[in-house]
């Protein structure tokens, strides 16, 4: 772990993430205590994960259902739109 001030950090930001994605605890310190921590974000935080069966079943079951003759969304949008809404 190495620990900076908010100066040192502030001058050597770049070296400092590039040194955190590495894996190494940066922390950063005002007036010698700490403040805050540098660390790289793990995979699953860097995005969306993939879309699984599951994910499919499940938006599949919870489908909100239209009534038959019900208007779809895109004649309701332009309905909203063409009254002015």
């Amino acid at each position: 772990m190495s620990r900076h001030s908010v100066v040192e950090a502030k001058n050597n930001l770049s070296d400092l993430i590039a040194r955190a994605e590495g894996g190494e605890e940066v922390v950063i310190t005002r007036h010698g205590v700490p403040v805050a921590e540098l660390k790289a974000l793990t995979a699953a935080r860097q995005g969306p994960r993939p879309m699984t069966r599951a994910d499919l079943d499940w938006l599949d079951a919870n489908r909100i259902k239209l009534k038959p003759g019900a208007p779809d969304s895109a004649t309701l949008i332009r309905k909203m739109r063409d009254a002015g809404y």
